[in-house]
Protein backbone atom coordinates (compact mmCIF):
# COMPACT_ATOMS: atom_id res chain seq x y z
CA UNK A 1 0.00 0.00 0.00
CA UNK A 2 2.83 2.44 0.75
CA UNK A 3 4.78 1.82 -2.21
CA UNK A 4 1.23 2.74 -3.97
CA UNK A 5 0.80 5.27 -2.44
CA UNK A 6 4.53 6.90 -2.56
CA UNK A 7 4.25 6.08 -6.74
CA UNK A 8 0.79 8.09 -6.80
CA UNK A 9 2.69 10.94 -5.33
CA UNK A 10 5.24 11.38 -7.48
CA UNK A 11 3.15 11.15 -10.26
CA UNK A 12 1.32 14.19 -9.33
CA UNK A 13 4.18 16.03 -8.09
CA UNK A 14 5.50 15.21 -11.71
CA UNK A 15 2.21 16.46 -13.11
CA UNK A 16 2.32 20.24 -11.20
CA UNK A 17 5.70 20.42 -12.30
CA UNK A 18 4.99 19.92 -15.99
CA UNK A 19 1.70 22.38 -15.99
CA UNK A 20 3.84 24.79 -13.97
CA UNK A 21 5.02 28.44 -16.47
CA UNK A 22 8.83 27.92 -16.99
CA UNK A 23 10.94 30.86 -16.11
CA UNK A 24 13.67 32.29 -17.68
CA UNK A 25 16.86 32.04 -16.03
CA UNK A 26 17.74 35.14 -14.06
CA UNK A 27 20.07 37.52 -16.57
CA UNK A 28 23.35 39.20 -14.86
CA UNK A 29 24.98 40.98 -17.27
CA UNK A 30 23.43 44.46 -17.98
CA UNK A 31 23.27 47.33 -15.52
CA UNK A 32 20.79 50.11 -16.45
CA UNK A 33 20.86 54.11 -14.67
CA UNK A 34 19.47 57.02 -14.95
CA UNK A 35 22.37 59.23 -13.22
CA UNK A 36 20.19 62.81 -13.80
CA UNK A 37 16.79 62.75 -12.50
CA UNK A 38 14.56 64.69 -15.14
CA UNK A 39 12.17 67.20 -15.26
CA UNK A 40 9.95 68.33 -17.53
CA UNK A 41 9.58 71.47 -20.25
CA UNK A 42 7.19 73.11 -22.31
CA UNK A 43 7.50 72.94 -26.03
CA UNK A 44 5.17 74.27 -28.09
CA UNK A 45 2.43 72.99 -25.54
CA UNK A 46 3.94 69.65 -25.04
CA UNK A 47 5.65 68.31 -21.54
CA UNK A 48 9.11 66.93 -23.14
CA UNK A 49 11.39 64.81 -20.89
CA UNK A 50 15.09 65.09 -21.81
CA UNK A 51 17.25 62.41 -20.08
CA UNK A 52 19.98 59.71 -20.79
CA UNK A 53 19.71 56.16 -20.21
CA UNK A 54 23.33 54.64 -19.33
CA UNK A 55 23.75 50.78 -19.92
CA UNK A 56 26.89 49.37 -18.83
CA UNK A 57 27.87 45.44 -19.76
CA UNK A 58 28.81 43.59 -16.67
CA UNK A 59 28.97 39.96 -18.71
CA UNK A 60 31.75 38.33 -19.79
CA UNK A 61 30.29 37.79 -23.68
CA UNK A 62 29.08 40.66 -26.06
CA UNK A 63 26.02 42.15 -25.94
CA UNK A 64 23.35 43.34 -29.14
CA UNK A 65 21.11 46.05 -28.23
CA UNK A 66 17.68 45.16 -29.95
CA UNK A 67 15.04 47.17 -27.94
CA UNK A 68 13.93 49.45 -25.51
CA UNK A 69 11.07 50.82 -23.83
CA UNK A 70 9.94 53.00 -21.75
CA UNK A 71 7.44 52.40 -19.40
CA UNK A 72 4.92 53.46 -16.69
CA UNK A 73 6.10 52.15 -13.93
CA UNK A 74 2.45 52.26 -12.43
CA UNK A 75 0.89 50.20 -14.88
CA UNK A 76 3.46 48.95 -17.52
CA UNK A 77 1.89 50.77 -20.35
CA UNK A 78 4.68 51.59 -22.74
CA UNK A 79 5.38 55.19 -23.45
CA UNK A 80 7.72 55.19 -25.93
CA UNK A 81 9.96 52.40 -27.89
CA UNK A 82 12.73 52.33 -30.25
CA UNK A 83 14.48 49.28 -32.20
CA UNK A 84 16.97 48.83 -34.86
CA UNK A 85 18.35 51.83 -36.46
CA UNK A 86 15.64 53.87 -34.35
CA UNK A 87 17.50 52.74 -31.45
CA UNK A 88 20.92 53.05 -32.84
CA UNK A 89 20.78 56.97 -33.90
CA UNK A 90 19.82 57.41 -30.30
CA UNK A 91 22.71 55.75 -28.42
CA UNK A 92 26.80 56.17 -28.22
CA UNK A 93 29.18 53.93 -26.66
CA UNK A 94 31.60 55.49 -24.49
CA UNK A 95 35.29 56.00 -24.98
CA UNK A 96 34.39 54.02 -28.53
CA UNK A 97 36.89 54.84 -31.63
CA UNK A 98 34.10 54.18 -33.78
CA UNK A 99 30.91 55.39 -31.19
CA UNK A 100 27.95 54.01 -33.14
CA UNK A 101 25.64 52.00 -30.80
CA UNK A 102 25.05 49.23 -34.16
CA UNK A 103 27.64 46.82 -33.08
CA UNK A 104 27.88 44.64 -29.80
CA UNK A 105 28.80 46.34 -26.61
CA UNK A 106 31.61 44.33 -25.65
CA UNK A 107 32.21 43.14 -21.88
CA UNK A 108 33.33 46.33 -19.73
CA UNK A 109 31.62 48.90 -22.23
CA UNK A 110 29.05 51.62 -21.48
CA UNK A 111 26.63 52.69 -23.92
CA UNK A 112 24.55 55.91 -23.42
CA UNK A 113 21.11 56.55 -25.30
CA UNK A 114 20.02 60.07 -25.64
CA UNK A 115 16.33 59.87 -24.66
CA UNK A 116 13.50 62.52 -25.48
CA UNK A 117 9.99 62.23 -24.53
CA UNK A 118 6.55 64.13 -25.15
CA UNK A 119 4.41 62.79 -22.34
CA UNK A 120 0.37 63.63 -22.19
CA UNK A 121 -0.71 65.35 -19.10
CA UNK A 122 -0.32 64.29 -16.06
CA UNK A 123 3.02 63.04 -16.08
CA UNK A 124 3.49 59.02 -15.30
CA UNK A 125 4.78 59.29 -11.17
CA UNK A 126 7.67 57.02 -12.33
CA UNK A 127 9.36 55.81 -15.25
CA UNK A 128 10.98 52.06 -16.01
CA UNK A 129 12.77 51.03 -18.55
CA UNK A 130 13.24 47.65 -20.56
CA UNK A 131 16.32 46.61 -22.68
CA UNK A 132 15.99 43.27 -25.26
CA UNK A 133 19.42 42.13 -26.18
CA UNK A 134 21.07 39.12 -27.44
CA UNK A 135 24.25 37.84 -25.81
CA UNK A 136 26.39 35.71 -28.08
CA UNK A 137 27.47 32.68 -26.35
CA UNK A 138 30.89 32.09 -26.23
CA UNK A 139 32.54 28.44 -26.84
CA UNK A 140 35.61 26.65 -26.24
CA UNK A 141 38.90 27.76 -28.08
CA UNK A 142 37.32 31.41 -28.51
CA UNK A 143 34.24 30.28 -31.42
CA UNK A 144 31.17 31.78 -31.40
CA UNK A 145 27.94 30.34 -30.36
CA UNK A 146 24.47 30.84 -30.60
CA UNK A 147 23.01 34.31 -29.46
CA UNK A 148 20.72 34.06 -26.58
CA UNK A 149 17.79 36.73 -26.47
CA UNK A 150 17.50 38.57 -23.02
CA UNK A 151 16.00 41.20 -21.46
CA UNK A 152 16.13 43.34 -18.33
CA UNK A 153 13.98 46.22 -16.51
CA UNK A 154 15.22 48.42 -14.56
CA UNK A 155 16.27 52.52 -13.45
CA UNK A 156 13.28 53.05 -12.41
CA UNK A 157 13.16 56.98 -11.73
CA UNK A 158 10.29 59.53 -10.33
CA UNK A 159 10.60 62.80 -12.66
CA UNK A 160 10.84 65.73 -10.44
CA UNK A 161 8.58 68.98 -11.10
CA UNK A 162 8.62 70.76 -14.00
CA UNK A 163 11.52 73.14 -14.34
CA UNK A 164 10.58 76.36 -13.11
CA UNK A 165 12.47 78.96 -14.48
CA UNK A 166 11.36 81.19 -16.68
CA UNK A 167 13.95 83.89 -18.41
CA UNK A 168 13.63 87.05 -19.96
CA UNK A 169 15.19 87.11 -23.98
CA UNK A 170 18.82 87.03 -24.22
CA UNK A 171 18.82 88.70 -27.57
CA UNK A 172 16.40 91.38 -28.91
CA UNK A 173 13.76 90.98 -32.06
CA UNK A 174 14.83 88.69 -34.73
CA UNK A 175 14.18 86.56 -36.52
CA UNK A 176 16.39 84.29 -35.00
CA UNK A 177 16.86 80.68 -35.63
CA UNK A 178 16.97 77.95 -32.48
CA UNK A 179 19.46 75.81 -33.49
CA UNK A 180 20.11 72.20 -31.63
CA UNK A 181 18.99 69.06 -32.49
CA UNK A 182 18.90 65.81 -30.19
CA UNK A 183 20.42 63.81 -33.17
CA UNK A 184 23.47 65.28 -33.79
CA UNK A 185 26.26 63.13 -32.66
CA UNK A 186 28.41 65.59 -31.71
CA UNK A 187 25.87 68.38 -31.22
CA UNK A 188 25.10 70.16 -27.26
CA UNK A 189 22.68 67.27 -26.10
CA UNK A 190 25.72 64.52 -26.78
CA UNK A 191 28.71 66.02 -25.70
CA UNK A 192 30.07 64.54 -22.43
CA UNK A 193 32.90 66.75 -20.30
CA UNK A 194 34.89 65.10 -17.84
CA UNK A 195 36.46 67.67 -15.36
CA UNK A 196 37.18 67.23 -11.98
CA UNK A 197 36.71 63.37 -11.62
CA UNK A 198 33.23 63.12 -13.60
CA UNK A 199 31.56 63.60 -16.64
CA UNK A 200 29.02 66.14 -16.92
CA UNK A 201 26.77 67.04 -19.78
CA UNK A 202 26.33 71.03 -20.03
CA UNK A 203 24.27 71.55 -23.16
CA UNK A 204 21.43 69.23 -22.65
CA UNK A 205 19.07 72.10 -22.97
CA UNK A 206 21.21 74.72 -24.83
CA UNK A 207 21.15 76.42 -27.80
CA UNK A 208 22.58 78.51 -31.11
CA UNK A 209 20.65 81.51 -32.31
CA UNK A 210 21.91 82.16 -35.32
CA UNK A 211 19.93 85.63 -36.88
CA UNK A 212 18.43 84.77 -40.18
CA UNK A 213 16.28 87.01 -42.62
CA UNK A 214 12.74 86.25 -44.34
CA UNK A 215 14.63 84.47 -47.02
CA UNK A 216 16.56 81.91 -44.43
CA UNK A 217 19.99 83.91 -45.51
CA UNK A 218 22.47 84.11 -42.45
CA UNK A 219 24.91 86.98 -43.65
CA UNK A 220 24.80 89.72 -46.42
CA UNK A 221 27.08 89.67 -48.85
CA UNK A 222 30.19 87.34 -48.57
CA UNK A 223 29.22 84.59 -45.68
CA UNK A 224 32.53 84.19 -45.03
CA UNK A 225 32.98 87.14 -43.65
CA UNK A 226 32.55 87.10 -39.86
CA UNK A 227 31.50 90.35 -39.77
CA UNK A 228 28.79 90.12 -42.17
CA UNK A 229 26.83 87.43 -40.65
CA UNK A 230 22.96 89.29 -39.57
CA UNK A 231 23.86 89.00 -36.13
CA UNK A 232 27.54 89.49 -35.56
CA UNK A 233 27.67 92.57 -33.15
CA UNK A 234 24.24 92.21 -31.84
CA UNK A 235 23.59 93.22 -28.28
CA UNK A 236 23.27 90.35 -25.43
CA UNK A 237 20.79 90.47 -22.66
CA UNK A 238 20.96 89.64 -18.93
CA UNK A 239 18.11 87.20 -18.61
CA UNK A 240 17.49 87.87 -15.03
CA UNK A 241 18.46 90.07 -12.01
CA UNK A 242 21.36 87.82 -11.30
CA UNK A 243 25.31 88.41 -10.50
CA UNK A 244 28.15 88.21 -12.65
CA UNK A 245 29.74 84.37 -11.70
CA UNK A 246 32.34 84.09 -14.01
CA UNK A 247 33.79 85.77 -17.14
CA UNK A 248 36.18 86.10 -19.65
CA UNK A 249 37.45 87.72 -22.25
CA UNK A 250 40.30 88.38 -24.49
CA UNK A 251 40.23 85.54 -27.18
CA UNK A 252 40.67 86.36 -30.38
CA UNK A 253 38.22 85.68 -33.39
CA UNK A 254 39.52 84.93 -37.43
CA UNK A 255 37.91 87.47 -39.37
CA UNK A 256 36.90 84.51 -41.84
CA UNK A 257 34.99 81.52 -41.20
CA UNK A 258 37.04 79.57 -43.26
CA UNK A 259 39.96 80.01 -40.93
CA UNK A 260 39.01 79.57 -37.88
CA UNK A 261 41.15 77.15 -36.01
CA UNK A 262 39.79 74.59 -33.83
CA UNK A 263 40.44 75.46 -29.87
CA UNK A 264 41.28 73.09 -27.00
CA UNK A 265 39.61 71.91 -24.11
CA UNK A 266 39.81 74.96 -22.27
CA UNK A 267 39.18 77.90 -24.78
CA UNK A 268 35.91 76.10 -26.44
CA UNK A 269 33.65 78.51 -25.04
CA UNK A 270 35.57 81.94 -26.52
CA UNK A 271 34.80 84.73 -24.49
CA UNK A 272 31.70 83.99 -22.31
CA UNK A 273 29.60 84.86 -19.07
CA UNK A 274 28.46 83.06 -16.13
CA UNK A 275 25.09 84.97 -14.51
CA UNK A 276 24.10 83.27 -11.55
CA UNK A 277 20.69 83.41 -11.02
CA UNK A 278 20.33 82.91 -7.17
CA UNK A 279 19.09 78.83 -6.69
CA UNK A 280 22.29 76.99 -7.60
CA UNK A 281 21.61 77.84 -11.47
CA UNK A 282 23.45 80.12 -13.97
CA UNK A 283 23.02 81.46 -16.99
CA UNK A 284 25.83 80.42 -19.66
CA UNK A 285 26.94 82.76 -22.48
CA UNK A 286 29.31 81.47 -25.10
CA UNK A 287 31.18 82.71 -28.28
CA UNK A 288 31.10 86.62 -27.18
CA UNK A 289 32.64 89.23 -29.61
CA UNK A 290 36.34 90.03 -28.47
CA UNK A 291 36.19 93.55 -26.49
CA UNK A 292 32.60 93.42 -26.32
CA UNK A 293 32.43 92.52 -22.41
CA UNK A 294 30.27 95.29 -20.43
CA UNK A 295 30.32 93.34 -16.95
CA UNK A 296 32.82 91.74 -14.45
CA UNK A 297 32.43 89.01 -12.07
CA UNK A 298 31.13 89.79 -9.23
CA UNK A 299 28.97 92.52 -10.40
CA UNK A 300 24.94 92.54 -9.74
CA UNK A 301 23.26 92.99 -13.32
CA UNK A 302 19.44 93.41 -14.34
CA UNK A 303 17.54 91.83 -16.49
CA UNK A 304 17.58 93.18 -19.96
CA UNK A 305 21.08 94.91 -19.63
CA UNK A 306 23.44 94.80 -22.26
CA UNK A 307 26.36 92.46 -20.69
CA UNK A 308 28.76 91.74 -24.36
CA UNK A 309 27.87 91.34 -28.13
CA UNK A 310 27.63 88.15 -30.25
CA UNK A 311 30.71 86.82 -32.04
CA UNK A 312 32.42 84.30 -32.83
CA UNK A 313 34.95 82.85 -30.24
CA UNK A 314 35.93 79.86 -29.36
CA UNK A 315 34.99 76.29 -31.67
CA UNK A 316 32.24 78.11 -33.57
CA UNK A 317 31.38 77.16 -37.03
CA UNK A 318 29.95 80.83 -37.20
CA UNK A 319 28.53 84.09 -35.51
CA UNK A 320 26.84 82.81 -33.38
CA UNK A 321 25.19 82.52 -29.21
CA UNK A 322 25.28 79.58 -27.81
CA UNK A 323 23.08 79.98 -24.24
CA UNK A 324 22.46 77.33 -21.80
CA UNK A 325 20.88 76.21 -18.15
CA UNK A 326 23.44 74.38 -15.70
CA UNK A 327 24.19 74.09 -12.27
CA UNK A 328 27.33 75.65 -12.35
CA UNK A 329 29.36 78.65 -13.78
CA UNK A 330 31.81 77.35 -15.74
CA UNK A 331 30.95 76.66 -19.31
CA UNK A 332 32.13 73.32 -19.31
CA UNK A 333 32.10 72.27 -15.80
CA UNK A 334 27.67 71.94 -14.89
CA UNK A 335 24.74 69.66 -15.95
CA UNK A 336 22.48 71.31 -18.09
CA UNK A 337 19.03 71.66 -16.57
CA UNK A 338 15.87 72.88 -18.33
CA UNK A 339 14.63 76.80 -18.54
CA UNK A 340 11.73 78.76 -20.05
CA UNK A 341 11.35 82.16 -21.84
CA UNK A 342 8.70 84.25 -20.58
CA UNK A 343 7.80 84.97 -24.14
CA UNK A 344 8.82 85.17 -28.07
CA UNK A 345 6.81 84.96 -31.38
CA UNK A 346 6.94 81.73 -32.92
CA UNK A 347 7.46 82.07 -36.77
CA UNK A 348 8.33 79.19 -37.92
CA UNK A 349 10.90 76.11 -38.33
CA UNK A 350 13.52 74.49 -40.54
CA UNK A 351 12.17 71.07 -40.71
CA UNK A 352 14.42 68.60 -40.74
CA UNK A 353 17.54 70.75 -38.49
CA UNK A 354 18.86 71.34 -42.05
CA UNK A 355 18.83 74.35 -44.72
CA UNK A 356 19.94 76.93 -42.37
CA UNK A 357 21.52 79.71 -44.48
CA UNK A 358 20.63 78.02 -48.10
CA UNK A 359 17.07 78.35 -48.08
CA UNK A 360 14.02 79.66 -46.67
CA UNK A 361 12.42 78.17 -43.54
CA UNK A 362 8.96 76.96 -43.34
CA UNK A 363 6.30 79.51 -41.72
CA UNK A 364 5.06 77.85 -38.77
CA UNK A 365 1.06 75.95 -39.05
CA UNK A 366 -1.51 78.23 -38.53
CA UNK A 367 -3.20 75.99 -36.04
CA UNK A 368 0.01 76.69 -33.62
CA UNK A 369 -0.30 79.92 -31.77
CA UNK A 370 2.27 82.38 -32.54
CA UNK A 371 2.78 83.83 -29.07
CA UNK A 372 4.59 81.33 -26.96
CA UNK A 373 4.76 81.76 -23.48
CA UNK A 374 7.07 80.27 -20.52
CA UNK A 375 8.29 77.98 -23.33
CA UNK A 376 11.27 76.60 -24.82
CA UNK A 377 11.75 76.44 -28.77
CA UNK A 378 11.43 73.56 -30.98
CA UNK A 379 14.42 72.23 -32.36
CA UNK A 380 15.50 75.09 -35.24
CA UNK A 381 12.13 76.80 -34.43
CA UNK A 382 12.39 80.47 -36.20
CA UNK A 383 11.26 83.07 -33.13
CA UNK A 384 11.24 86.85 -32.29
CA UNK A 385 11.98 88.27 -29.02
CA UNK A 386 10.66 91.42 -28.37
CA UNK A 387 12.34 94.48 -28.90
Amino acid sequence: MLPRLLASVLVFVVALLAAAPTRAAPVDTLDLAVPQIPAPVAVEGRQRLLYELHLTNFGAAPLRLQALSVLDANDGAVLASWRGDALAARGRVVGARDSALGDALQPGQRAVLFLELDLPAPMPKALRHRVEFSASASAPGGASGGADPGQVEGAQVAPLPAASLRLAPPLRGGPWAAVYAPQWPRGHRRVFYALDGRARLPGRYAIDFVRVDAQGRTARGDADLAANALGYGEPVLAVADAVVAAARDGIGESARVSAHPRHDFDRAPGNYVSLALGDGRYAVYEHLQPGSLKVRTGERVRRGQVIGALGFTGDSTGPHLHFHVADAAPPLAGEGVGYAFEAFGLLGHYPGASGLGERPWQARDKDVAERRRDELPESNAVIEFAR
